[in-house]
């Protein structure tokens, strides 16, 4: 199948800690997206630093190197037609109070330095965030029963 793309996911410490893994999981996979990664673990200060290191110089940067290391993050790779878009699009505006109903940040988080969920804005910036975080070994390549529903095969 053409057009398949990939993207790096997030699930920060206060969606870890607050037990919606598995609401992301589902709302992802309801959409059709295919998890091919993933990953409970304690972010570093070097990971954290390599993963936003477009803040770093920001003012809020030190209290959210704090958060991410704070506690676990699940990290998961997806795949879909424009992966990237279409999960930017479920995850909402990084400020939850201006997310829409019915995306994660706007049924799930009230500020935005606890906004649950980090997800790569591009599909440049997903290819070096899953790098940093996945070794190509890590990603596993298989078929979905539902995706001849799912996709118009334009093969």
């Amino acid at each position: 199948m053409t057009g398949l793309e990939r993207t790096f996911v997030m699930v920060k410490p206060d969606g870890v800690l607050r037990g919606l893994c598995g609401e992301v999981i589902g709302r992802l996979e309801r959409k059709g997206l295919k998890m091919v990664a993933a990953r409970l673990t304690f972010l570093s200060e070097e990971r954290v630093l390599d993963q936003y290191r477009e803040h770093v110089q920001k003012p809020f940067f030190p209290s959210l190197k704090s958060h991410i290391m704070s506690g676990p993050c699940l990290l998961m790779v997806w795949e879909g037609h424009n992966a990237v878009s279409v999960v930017r699009r479920l995850v909402g505006a990084t400020n939850p109070s201006e997310a829409v109903p019915g995306t994660i940040r706007g049924d799930l988080a009230l500020d935005t330095g606890r906004n649950v969920i980090h997800a790569s804005d591009s599909p440049e910036s997903a290819a070096r965030e899953i790098a940093l975080h996945f070794a190509r070994t890590d990603l596993v390549d298989y078929t979905r029963i539902d995706e001849p529903v799912l996709y118009e095969w334009t093969e």
